[in-house]
């Protein structure tokens, strides 16, 4: 069986937040303190009528649990670890968000075309930042910043056409949850490739898009063969 987990070790001086049995105060700190992320504390879940929802209040919330809980949460967000566990305090069960376009970019596709671009980039051997699978089937590779900016035309230039594949690249403005967030009754995000000292410096979104691509230009062209039979 195929394990994308990463296995380098982890030093003590590096540690990383696993992901099962970890506070989400703890965690957060830790990846201010370890990892040098800003973080800042979303929404989270409460018992209502015996079912999760969101502290948000809306029934038909999209992200329960997992988004921002105020506007101006970019101006919240926080490197400083004694920052991290001060506002954790308030409320220990807040989700874990990281702002993107500061010390990193995301690309996010489908689980699906995820995987398959996570085999390809093995075989490939390159090098990968950490990456992340939430429960809602999505996958976000972390990439150096300005990703947002230059995807689109990379992506042309490999001759596909942006609109017509399922990938999303979050920069300034954005946001992505951190394991071990739970969104909703569907479980925790968690570490596909987790933080490791191996990979502190992330890769440019040039050297992972053309797998990405391809895993995406794929799954798209499985879904219309799928809809002509």
């Amino acid at each position: 069986m195929l394990t994308v987990e990463e296995t380098i070790g982890v030093t003590e001086a590096a540690r990383v937040p696993g992901q099962r049995n970890e506070q989400l105060p703890d965690s957060a700190v830790r990846y201010a303190e370890e990892r040098h992320w800003d973080v800042f504390p979303g929404t989270w879940l409460e018992a209502a009528e015996g079912r999760e929802r969101c502290s948000c209040g809306a029934d038909d919330c999209a992200l329960p649990g997992a988004h921002p809980s105020r506007p101006d949460w970019s101006t919240q967000a926080t490197g400083s670890g004694v920052g991290a566990r001060r506002m954790w305090s308030k409320q220990p069960r807040s989700s874990i968000l990281l702002p993107t376009g500061r010390t990193f970019d995301a690309i996010e596709v489908s689980e699906s075309a995820g995987f398959l671009a996570l085999a390809r980039m093995e075989r490939m051997e390159l090098t990968l930042g950490p990456v992340t699978c939430a429960p809602n089937r999505r996958m976000y590779f972390f990439v150096l910043p300005g990703a947002a900016v230059k995807v689109p035309d990379l992506v042309r230039r490999l001759g596909w056409i942006p609109s017509s594949l399922d990938l999303v690249t979050r920069g300034e403005g954005h946001y992505v949850a951190a394991p071990p967030t739970r969104i909703g009754g569907r479980g925790a995000v968690q570490w596909a490739r987790r933080p490791t000292p191996a990979n502190r410096w992330l890769p440019d979104a040039e050297e992972l898009i053309s797998a990405l691509a391809y895993a995406c230009g794929r799954e798209a062209a499985d879904a219309r063969a799928s809809r002509t039979t």
